[in-house]
């Protein structure tokens, strides 16, 4: 368990810090209509593969805590577990509003969208690779 905890982890952490690092200030780069319009597409790609990670990570690190592993697991799961929650609770508005047909992609509000978004995508990322620290410190 605590093999696949980590392994879900570093790569979790792995593209949220791609995302935040390389993707999104290219596509900053390119203008906000188009930054937008790409954002859609990948914000989709890449759910499918984050979330399950993030699942598997916590469910993986409670389990090994369950087992007799130390408290460390527990926290470094509940660390990762919460991109799960902070991204439904905390970024879908903004998510909604940059999927949203009525937005005018070429506007300001579209701007401040895209660079609220990468901030709140940065939590997530922080979370992620502070969760795989515990579990590289725990092993």
């Amino acid at each position: 368990m605590q093999l696949l905890a980590t392994l879900a982890s570093a790569i979790f952490a792995g593209a949220a810090a791609y995302i935040n690092i390389v993707e999104h200030p290219a596509r900053m780069s390119c203008g906000t209509e188009l930054a937008v319009t790409q954002w859609a597409p990948s914000y989709k790609r890449a759910t499918m593969m984050q979330a399950p990670l993030a699942l598997l990570g916590f469910v993986c690190a409670v389990a090994a805590w369950l087992s007799g592993s130390s408290v460390w697991w527990l926290v470094g799961g509940l660390l990762l577990g919460l991109v799960v929650p902070f991204t439904l609770v905390v970024i879908a508005p903004t998510n909604k509003r940059l999927l949203s047909h009525q937005l005018d992609k070429r506007s300001e509000e579209a701007r401040r969208l895209m660079r609220r978004w990468n901030r709140l995508h940065g939590v997530r990322t922080i979370l992620s690779v502070v969760a795989l620290v515990v579990f590289l410190l725990s092993t």
